[in-house]
C-alpha cells in the first residue's frame, strides 16, 4: 500500500490531479450535430421497409392506392416512436386509371397509326374521348431555345379554331397551363410532344401528369414526331385522331406534417419530400430517398435542443406530387394570408440517390438566366448549399428553378424556397462524369419512374452526401434565417397568433 502524501507535497499532488480534472469539466459541449445524427443506415431502413410495402400493395406507393395509403401510416407510427405528435391533412385528389392504350393516327395528309407507349403515351388525369379534328400548331415558330415557351400564353392559340386539336411543344411553363389554355380557347384534345435539347431523350414521349383531371384527351409523343407534324400543321392540312381510355374517380389522400418541439412558430422553416411513387414502381429513389432523409431529421431534430431551435422546423411528407405537386398546392392554397407571412422558407428534397448522380442545386439566383424570377431570399439557400458542398471540396451545380416539385407552390406565393436533386431522366455529359464520375450518355437515373427504381438504384455515397447537406441547412435555418428573409421575426411573435391543426387543417 502506498503512503499517503503529506505538507506541501499533498497540496501539489492534488493541485495536479484536480486542475485537468476542473479544465475538463468547465470544457463546453460540442454542439449538436443534426448531419451526424442523419445516418446512412437510418435512411436505409425506412427505404427497406418502404420497398416491403410496394411489394406486398401491387408494386407501387402510388397516391390513392394501397401502398400510398400504408407509406402514410409508416411515417406516421415511425414520428410517434421518436416522440413527435404528427398530423395528417386531408387532400381531395383523383384516381386516374387507364383502361386501355387508346389510338394515335394520322389521319391527313397520310395516315399513320403511332404505337403505344414507345411513340405515344396517355397523360395522367387526361379526359376520355374519341377525337379526329384539325390540328392547330401552337406557336411552334421562331427561336425559342431548347425549353421553347409553346403554350404558355392565351395568345399563342389566336385563330386556332373551336374543335381542333392543339399541337404543343414541351418547356418553361406548367403542364396544366398548357392545357388549361387549350382548352379555354376550344381544343378538342391536346397533343404535347417532347422538347429538344443535348441532354434529353427525345426519341421517348413526353408523357407526364396534370394536377386535375382534363376535360378533354391529353397525350404525349415524341420530339421526332412531333416535328415531322409540325410542317402538314402548319400548312392546315394536318389532321389526326386521338383516342383516351380513361376514368378519374375522387379519392382523398394525406400529407404528413409534424413540428419541432421548440422554435419560433412566427418564423417557420418548412422541410418537404413528396411520399408517393409513379404506378410504374416502388420509387425508393423518387422519392424514397427525400421522403427517408427528412424523416430521420424528423425523428433527431429535438435533439438540437431549445437553444439551437430558434425557428420553428415543419417537416411535410407530400402526397400525390408525381399527380401534380397536388398535396404541397392544397396546403399552400388553405393557408391563410397570416399563415403564409409565417413561412420563412421551403427546402424540397427530391431524389437525393441518383445512381449516376450529379450533386444539383436549385437555381434560387437565378444565374442560369432562365427568368424564372424566384423570390428573393431563394438565392441565400441555393448559397447555404453550394458552400457546403465546396467547403467540403465537392463540386455542384445549379439547376433549373422551374417549379417541376412541390418547391412549386410556396414559390408561386413569394416564399423563397432551395434544395437538391440528384438527377432524373436527363443525360450526363463528359464534363459532369469529370466532375462526380459515373457514366456520360447515360441518364442520372435510368430506373426514373421505372420499375427498376428499387434498392439496387441508389448510390449510397451520393445519398450520404446530400442528405448531410440538407441537415446541414435545415439545422442553419433553424438557428436562424437573417440571410434569407432579414430577421428572425421575434418582433412579430408577442403580436401574432400562432396556430394549431385541427381536422388535419390549419387554423388560427
Amino acid at each position: 500500500m502506498r503512503k499517503f502524501a503529506t505538507g506541501a507535497a499533498a497540496i501539489l499532488a492534488v493541485s495536479l490531479v484536480t486542475a485537468p480534472a476542473a479544465e475538463a469539466a468547465a470544457k463546453p459541449k460540442p454542439k449538436p450535430d443534426l448531419a451526424k445524427l442523419v445516418t446512412v443506415n437510418a435512411m436505409k431502413r425506412h427505404l427497406v421497409n418502404l420497398k416491403k410495402i410496394s411489394d406486398y400493395n401491387g408494386g407501387n406507393r402510388k397516391s390513392g392506392l394501397a401502398g400510398y395509403d400504408i407509406s402514410v401510416k409508416y411515417v406516421v407510427n415511425e414520428l410517434k416512436k421518436a416522440g413527435l405528435k404528427p398530423k395528417t391533412q386531408s387532400v381531395p385528389f383523383w384516381v386516374f386509371k387507364q383502361n386501355g392504350p387508346g389510338a394515335f393516327e394520322q389521319v391527313a395528309p397520310g395516315k399513320v397509326a403511332y404505337k403505344a407507349d414507345s411513340e405515344y403515351g396517355t397523360w395522367e388525369y387526361s379526359g376520355a374521348g374519341d377525337v379526329t379534328a384539325n390540328v392547330f400548331p401552337v406557336d411552334l415558330g421562331g427561336d425559342q431555345g431548347p425549353a421553347g415557351h409553346s403554350g404558355c400564353e392565351a395568345s399563342d392559340f389566336a385563330g386556332m379554331q373551336k374543335g381542333d386539336i392543339a399541337l404543343i411543344r414541351r418547356g418553361t411553363c406548367a403542364f396544366v397551363d398548357k392545357v388549361d389554355l387549350a382548352v379555354a380557347a376550344g381544343a378538342s384534345a391536346v397533343v404535347i410532344y417532347q422538347r429538344q435539347g443535348p441532354d434529353v431523350p427525345v426519341d421517348t414521349p413526353a408523357v407526364f401528369g396534370l394536377d386535375k383531371p382534363a376535360p378533354v384527351p391529353v397525350i404525349g409523343t415524341t420530339y421526332k414526331i412531333g416535328t415531322e407534324l409540325r410542317a402538314p400543321a402548319d400548312a392546315k392540312t394536318l389532321k389526326l385522331r386521338v383516342k383516351t381510355d380513361v376514368t378519374n374517380t375522387p379519392k382523398p389522400v394525406q400529407n404528413v406534417i409534424v413540428e419541432s418541439k421548440w422554435g419560433n412558430p412566427n418564423n417557420v422553416v418548412v422541410v418537404g419530400a413528396h411520399l408517393d411513387s409513379v404506378a410504374e414502381g416502388p420509387g425508393i429513389n423518387d422519392n424514397g430517398t427525400g421522403s427517408a432523409a427528412i424523416l430521420t431529421m424528423a425523428q433527431n431534430i429535438n435533439k438540437l435542443g431549445k437553444k439551437n431551435l430558434r425557428n420553428k422546423v415543419r417537416f411535410a411528407w407530400w402526397a400525390a406530387e408525381e399527380s401534380g405537386l397536388v398535396g404541397a398546392r392544397h396546403y399552400v392554397e388553405t393557408l391563410t394570408k397570416a399563415q403564409k407571412s409565417k413561412i420563412a422558407l421551403n427546402l424540397n428534397f427530391d431524389m437525393l440517390g441518383s445512381p449516376n448522380f450529379a450533386r444539383f442545386v436549385y437555381d434560387g439566383d437565378d444565374s442560369m438566366g432562365s427568368g424564372t424570377n424566384p423570390p428573393a431570399g431563394s438565392g441565400a439557400i441555393e448559397k447555404t448549399f453550394v458552400d457546403y458542398f465546396k467547403k467540403r471540396g465537392l463540386k455542384s451545380e445549379p439547376t433549373a428553378f422551374d417549379g417541376r416539385s412541390d418547391y412549386g407552390p410556396f414559390i408561386e406565393v413569394g416564399i423563397p424556397a432551395g434544395g437538391l436533386f440528384s438527377g432524373a431522366e436527363v443525360l450526363k455529359t463528359a464534363q459532369q462524369v469529370t466532375w462526380y464520375g459515373g457514366v456520360a450518355g447515360q441518364a442520372f437515373d435510368p430506373c426514373y419512374h421505372a420499375k427498376c427504381d428499387n434498392m439496387k438504384n441508389i448510390d449510397w455515397t451520393g445519398f450520404d452526401q446530400f442528405a448531410d447537406a440538407a441537415a446541414f441547412a435545415t439545422q442553419k435555418f433553424a438557428f436562424s434565417t437573417l440571410p434569407v428573409n432579414g430577421q428572425a421575426r421575434a418582433a412579430r411573435a408577442a403580436a401574432a397568433r400562432s396556430f394549431d391543426w385541427q381536422g388535419g387543417r390549419q387554423v388560427r
